[in-house]
C-alpha cells in the first residue's frame, strides 16, 4: 500500500487532521487541497482501507519521507514474517564416532540448553566412511534418547558417506 500524496488522492471526500493532529472532520479534496497550499503543507492519505479515507496536512517535504518510511517498515515486517515460517537457523554441534564420555556430556548439556532456550539444534557426526556409519548413527540415537525431555526430533537421521545428521526442535 503506498502513500499517496496532494493530487493523486482520487477520493471526492477525505476525513481531515491539521499539521498539530487536530480533527478537521471530513472535507472537499479540493478543500483539503486548499488548506493545505495554504498552509505550506502536503495532504497525505495513508490508508485507503475506509471511505472517505483519512487524510493528514503533514509539513512540506515530511510526506515523502513518510512514504519511504512506511516502505521501509513492510519491507521489515515481510522479512520479520518470512523468519518465522520455522526455518530457523539451528544451532550446530559437530560429533566425532568414537566420541570420549566427557565430551559426550559436555555436547549434551550445550544441546539442552539450546533447546530449553528455545532454539533448534542441528546434531552431526563426522565419520570416516561406511566403516563408522553405525557408529555415527549410534552416537545420534544415543543423543536423541538422552535430550527427549528437552526436544523433538525435527528430520529422521540422515546418513551419508562423511557423516549423518538430526535436526532436534524444542519442545
Amino acid at each position: 500500500m503506498a502513500v499517496l500524496m496532494n493530487e493523486q488522492i482520487k477520493a471526492a471526500e477525505v476525513v481531515l487532521t491539521g499539521l498539530h493532529g487536530e480533527s478537521l472532520g471530513i472535507v472537499s479534496k479540493q478543500e483539503a487541497l486548499a488548506m493545505a497550499r495554504s498552509a505550506g503543507a502536503d495532504l497525505v492519505c495513508t490508508s485507503l482501507m475506509s471511505s472517505p479515507p483519512p487524510c493528514s496536512l503533514v509539513a512540506k517535504g515530511k510526506g515523502k519521507a513518510l512514504a519511504q518510511k512506511e516502505a521501509v517498515g513492510r519491507k521489515a515486517e515481510a522479512k520479520r514474517r518470512a523468519g518465522q515460517g520455522g526455518t530457523e537457523k539451528a544451532k550446530e554441534l559437530r560429533f566425532t564416532a568414537h566420541i570420549e564420555e566427557h565430551d559426550y556430556d559436555t555436547k549434551l548439556r550445550q544441546a539442552e540448553k539450546h533447546l530449553r532456550s528455545g532454539k533448534p539444534v542441528q546434531l552431526v557426526v563426522k565419520s570416516a566412511g561406511p566403516k563408522e556409519a553405525a557408529a555415527a548413527k549410534a552416537v545420534l540415537e544415543r543423543l536423541l534418547a538422552d535430550l527427549k525431555e528437552a526436544g523433538v526430533k525435527d528430520t529422521g537421521i540422515q546418513t551419508s558417506g562423511k557423516g549423518s545428521q538430526v535436526r532436534v526442535n524444542p519442545r
